[in-house]
């Protein structure tokens, strides 16, 4: 039986990698979140991985607001690893960029404007050479709402007041296409980037009226707005290497959201 191991087990792509792994027969270890360990601590994360003797090991655990989980964390978890003999599959994120106006390549250089995009590029620098980085983008569709569904439900039913961006392109990723992808990519030989998200290059506000649709509400109580200079652009990924190599289809929210 082939060993997964997984930090961040109990966050939204965790948890449903997690359940798709062991479906498919994995053993699946890891850390569900910072109660249980503090990635940023080497020491207790390689005696986690240790004891679990992982084949492969998903990083998925990262904080918005705290740059050192997402570079000292993932300082910790290499270092872990790569002591374990494990291959690692790092999670990143489409905000390594900032704007272009054509789907963005693996090999186009990032350029972050926001602190986390930032501490995410700086994570991906850390990973070893025979590492896969998969970047991907907005998550949804989970067994319960991610955060930017929740921020569309509420703002239709009028309990948030907030503007959802009109000049910022994203390509969001139904959690369990995602954690279909990583598993599937978990058994092939692959390194270094890789572009993973959904097909559909949607406006926060496009994706937001999607999403409210679906959950029974008006699409047209939502209003939009432009983001400040310090807000990332066009961000659609072009995900042409990710498709090729995998069964896993990568539908677009259009499709998954439809009524």
């Amino acid at each position: 039986m082939a060993r997964l191991f997984v930090t961040g087990l109990g966050g939204y792509l965790g948890r449903a990698l997690g359940e798709r792994a062991r479906a498919a027969g994995w053993h699946v270890a890891g850390i569900e979140g910072s109660t249980q360990l503090d990635v940023r601590d080497v020491d207790a994360v390689r005696r986690a991985m240790a004891a679990e003797h992982p084949d492969v090991v998903v990083h998925t655990a990262y904080r918005m607001d705290d740059a050192s989980v997402n570079v000292e964390g993932t300082r910790s978890v290499v270092a872990a690893a790569g002591g374990a003999g494990a291959r690692m599959l790092h999670l990143s994120t489409d905000v390594v960029f900032g704007d272009c106006e054509r789907p963005l390549t693996e090999d186009d250089a990032p350029g972050p404007v926001t602190p986390y995009g930032a501490c995410k590029l700086e994570a991906e620098r850390l990973c070893a050479s025979d590492a896969l980085i998969v970047r991907t983008s907005l998550l949804y569709g989970g067994d319960r709402p991610s955060p930017h569904e929740v921020a569309a439900i509420e703002a239709a039913d009028g309990v948030r007041e907030m503007a959802f961006f009109t000049d910022e392109i994203r390509c969001p990723i139904a959690v369990g296409d995602l954690a279909a992808a990583l598993l599937e990519l978990a058994t092939l030989n692959v390194t270094g980037l890789l572009h993973v998200a959904g097909a559909d290059a949607l406006t926060r506000l496009d994706f937001a009226r999607l999403v409210a649709s679906r959950h029974g509400r008006d699409p047209s109580a939502l209003r939009g707005g432009v983001g400040g200079p310090g807000r990332p652009k066009r961000l659609a990924l072009d995900c042409t290497r990710a498709q090729e190599l995998l069964s896993v289809r990568l539908r677009g929210a259009r499709e998954v959201l439809a009524p």
